[in-house]
């Protein structure tokens, strides 16, 4: 399976890749058709994570290559790209189906989350990171900090997700980072849906603070220790503010 590209904004050490900019034609050259597939991944992937493509919604491949300007050949091998993360489901002559994810899959989503995040800490507390890539993220934490002065949860959000992709990247395994960035896509609806529910998340960002602190120390116990709570109560939080309001899937 080809290396997954990531939600969020590459950090230094990882390389980024480009979509072809015009649309496919009938018969597409080598390249052309691997550039194709990879635009039609991307932005299916982002109109899904967008909900502009809602959680149990169908649609039929040929609209789908209609609406990309493409054949129908990039969008079957993007759909069963996003079929491999678990984000559709390919329902053989009825199209695909956005698939929802229910508070059982996010407990277990999250317990995964929780021991790879921890892990990626502990490693790049072992590793040692490079000044600019310290620095890269105590600027993570400081948006965060600035964004919620502003009561921009929106921002919070981004800085936020910036901060987790800098630190699974720093932990140097590719493979963890794969993985962690499939568990985010499947949980991103409910992060999304809950984000003006929970309480303003001060404490998330002195945990990132710390982490850092650890990290930079090279104390590769307390980077794990931090982290995996961190993740843990974040886990906690989603489920409960999820069940309070009455949202068994989303």
């Amino acid at each position: 399976m080809p290396k997954l590209k990531r939600l969020l904004p590459r950090p230094t050490r990882m390389a980024s890749a480009s979509a072809a900019q015009a649309s496919a034609p009938l018969e597409e050259p080598a390249t052309g058709a691997v550039n194709n597939t990879l635009r039609a991944y991307q932005e299916i992937r982002r109109q899904i994570l967008a909900d502009e493509m809602p959680a149990g919604s169908q649609h039929l491949e040929q609209d789908l290559a209609e609406r990309l300007k493409m054949s129908r050949t990039p969008v079957r091998e993007a759909l069963i790209r996003l079929a491999e993360e678990k984000l559709v489901e390919i329902r053989p002559r009825h199209g695909v189906r956005v698939l929802p994810i229910s508070l059982k899959d996010m407990a277990e989503i999250y317990e995964v989350l929780t021991e790879l995040e921890a892990l990626a800490a502990r490693r790049a507390a072992e590793s040692g990171l490079a000044p600019d890539e310290l620095a890269s993220l105590d600027a993570a934490v400081a948006a965060m900090d600035d964004a919620l002065q502003k009561n921009d949860l929106i921002a919070w959000s981004q800085a936020d997700a910036d901060f987790h992709a800098r630190l699974i990247a720093a932990g140097g395994n590719a493979r963890l980072e794969t993985a962690v960035r499939m568990c985010l896509d499947q949980v991103h609806r409910a992060r999304r849906y809950t984000l003006n529910l929970r309480p303003k998340p001060k404490t998330s960002n002195d945990d990132h603070r710390a982490v850092v602190a650890a990290i930079r120390a090279r104390d590769a116990t307390r980077a794990h220790t931090i982290h995996h709570r961190h993740r843990e109560q974040a886990g906690r939080l989603l489920l409960s503010l999820l069940s309070e309001n009455g949202k068994t899937e989303v």
